[in-house]
């Protein structure tokens, strides 16, 4: 069995790094390089320099084109396997895998198909995610489901941490399908409750910055959904503040006086707190952008004044 991995991020390679210990991936596809860094030097992408590693063949079209399709067609490839590749297939290219395509989303689908399934589930205050396996369709996102695990969530997972720990779980799942698909046996592929989908996009910049009207629980859940990137943040004094790590403060401690975004006072034990528009933030780690994080004590230690000011 000849398979075709797409993908392009670090969440891809342990799907490829795990797929090419067992079966024959005859070529990779992935983004074209680009400039990365202040220096814009051109940069492969981390799939692309798995794949390299392995010495497996990489190709890199800027459009998936007749010319392209034709060289797909040469390689006789028998099925498909898409891990964060970031495109939408469509017939022509999907009609080229005998054996079809499967597709590794970090999502329980049909909850939040879509480009950033981690952060959404985070967002949303889920109390469980996982990872789904699914036959590539046309619609994005919409195949039958074949193998799906499911994962409780805490309250203490970030993007950052959740996006590692799926990318070695997909990477199992994955592995365990074409096992079964080479073996030829029988798989139940469950058809998705079209009613029940929700979807998500891409996250923006400046959706991390922080709104202290909103309830203190929203805030708490955005700076771990945006944890790496793009950071929950907030402004003070014409700085850039970063929240790395907060908690809700159960401790009923809050200034009448307060408004929304001020930092009121401390707590010794846990942190800086701050009021929202619906109860209190308590600050753990924080960051002064292009400076390097802090706990709350060391970061109070170079800015005393920080107590007492608001936030915006």
């Amino acid at each position: 069995m000849k398979i075709f991995f797409a993908g392009t991020p670090e969440f891809a390679v342990p799907a490829l790094r795990e797929i090419a210990e067992t079966f024959n991936v005859c070529a990779v596809l992935t983004a074209p390089d680009k400039p990365s860094g202040r220096s814009k030097k051109i940069a492969h992408s981390p799939v692309k320099e798995r794949a390299l590693s392995l010495k497996i063949p990489v190709l890199q079209p800027f459009q998936l084109d007749s010319p392209f399709l034709e060289q797909v067609r040469d390689i006789k490839p028998d099925i498909l396997v898409v891990v964060a590749y970031g495109k939408i297939f469509k017939k022509d290219f999907l009609d080229l895998f005998p054996l079809g395509g499967l597709n590794c989303h970090p999502s329980l689908l049909p909850l939040f198909r879509g480009p950033a399934p981690i952060p959404a589930a985070i967002l949303s205050g889920e109390k469980e995610t996982g990872v789904t396996i699914q036959r590539l369709g046309l619609k994005m996102d919409s195949g039958e489901v074949l193998l799906q695990e499911k994962r409780p969530l805490d309250g203490s997972e970030t993007t950052g941490s959740l996006t590692a720990e799926f990318a070695e779980t997909g990477a199992r799942m994955l592995v365990s399908v074409l096992g079964n698909i080479l073996n030829s046996r029988d798989m139940q592929a469950m058809q998705q409750d079209e009613g029940k989908a929700t979807f998500c996009r891409l996250i923006n910049k400046e959706e991390g910055k922080i709104d202290w009207s909103m309830p203190a629980g929203r805030i708490e859940r955005m700076i771990r959904a945006y944890t790496p990137w793009p950071h929950a943040y907030t402004s003070w004094n014409d700085k850039i503040i970063l929240l790395l790590e907060a908690e809700i403060y159960k401790i009923e401690k809050k200034s009448e006086t307060a408004s929304p975004g001020e930092v009121f006072g401390i707590d010794k034990g846990h942190g800086i707190l701050i009021n929202t528009g619906e109860g209190v933030l308590c600050v753990k780690r924080l960051q002064v952008m292009t400076k390097k994080a802090m706990d709350y004590k060391s970061f109070l230690n170079g800015h005393p004044n920080f107590v007492g000011s608001v936030l915006v």
